[in-house]
């Protein structure tokens, strides 16, 4: 599924990275532990979180995760966008709760990592 479909199907605000909304993601994972990001979580998922912090950046960068969606309408500073842009992740804001943001992509075939 494209970004530009993920952010279609959540209604989101593009924050960051409006540049990649061709790029393909394969999973998707939605969690506010980057413990579990870390230990679940491979190349071309999509990320669905509440947490809006540096870590959520870093994190994503470790795993080459290239796009993130913030639930709960969360938009994150303006240091954390500078970085997203800066690492060429691609940033969302959805007005969705993180489970109803995962419902509505699995629904449309977006499917997890298990």
């Amino acid at each position: 599924m494209q970004i530009r479909e993920v952010a279609r199907l959540l209604k989101a605000d593009i924050l960051a990275g409006s540049v990649n909304l061709d790029r393909e993601v394969k999973f998707a994972c939605g969690s506010d532990l980057m413990s579990d990001v870390l230990a679940f979580v491979e190349e071309g998922t999509l990320l669905l979180t509440g947490i809006t912090n540096l870590q959520v950046i870093r994190t994503a960068e470790m795993i080459d995760v290239f796009v993130i969606v913030f639930v709960r309408g969360k938009v994150p500073a303006n240091d954390v966008i500078d970085m997203a842009n800066d690492r060429n992740i691609t940033l969302m804001s959805t007005d969705y709760t993180l489970f109803e943001a995962c419902g509505i992509l699995y629904q449309a075939g977006l499917k997890g990592k298990s």
